[in-house]
């Protein structure tokens, strides 16, 4: 007759333990749980959304595909938000016909007369969003600003740039990218 030692015994509740979890892991209850998931990145599809405009105007992303987008989180206290935001309306200036370019203000997180006051001291022309309960940026799993996502005609991100400002230069470069693709 075999004794267990005190390393089988050890061995034994470590492979019941493990059992037990494999179990539980399969289990209804795990599976209705709240699943990890990964942030919105290059080669996802962009999580659709329906934002106001600070005009008041309901604007929905999926109904824009047909058309490459750039898709911009910003707040009007963050200094590069703040910088970026002459050359993001340079570029819709010179090439909007060509994009779709929003401006996703993280509002939640923003005072709203703050955010009116630097859009009219930089002229700022193209489409802001406010995101007030914050669901847009939780979608898009955004943890820095700005951040700035770039959705082909089908609605597949195709690059994320955390952080800025953005160049001219690096901007355009992506444009052209993203209208380079076949539709």
């Amino acid at each position: 007759m075999q004794v267990f030692t005190a390393q089988r015994w050890q061995a034994f509740l470590l492979l019941i333990v493990g059992l037990a979890w494999l179990w539980f892991s399969r289990s209804p209850a795990a599976a209705n749980s709240t699943a990890i998931t990964t942030a919105p990145h290059k080669g996802f599809l962009a999580p659709d959304f329906t934002l106001e405009t600070t005009q008041g105007e309901a604007m929905t992303l999926a109904q824009l595909r047909g058309k490459p987008a750039i898709v911009n989180f910003w707040a009007s206290w963050c200094p590069p938000c703040r910088a970026e935001m002459p050359t993001l309306q340079r570029l819709y200036e010179q090439r909007g016909a060509e994009f779709v370019l929003l401006g996703v203000n993280a509002s939640s997180q923003d005072s709203l007369p703050k955010v009116y006051q630097l859009l009219a001291e930089q002229g700022i022309t193209f489409p802001i969003l406010l995101d007030v309960r914050g669901e847009t940026v939780k979608a898009y799993q955004v943890l820095s600003l700005p951040t700035t996502f770039f959705i082909d005609r089908q609605g597949l991100i195709r690059e994320v740039v955390v952080g800025g400002p953005l160049t001219e230069t690096g901007l355009h470069t992506r444009l052209d990218a993203l209208l380079g693709e076949t539709p």
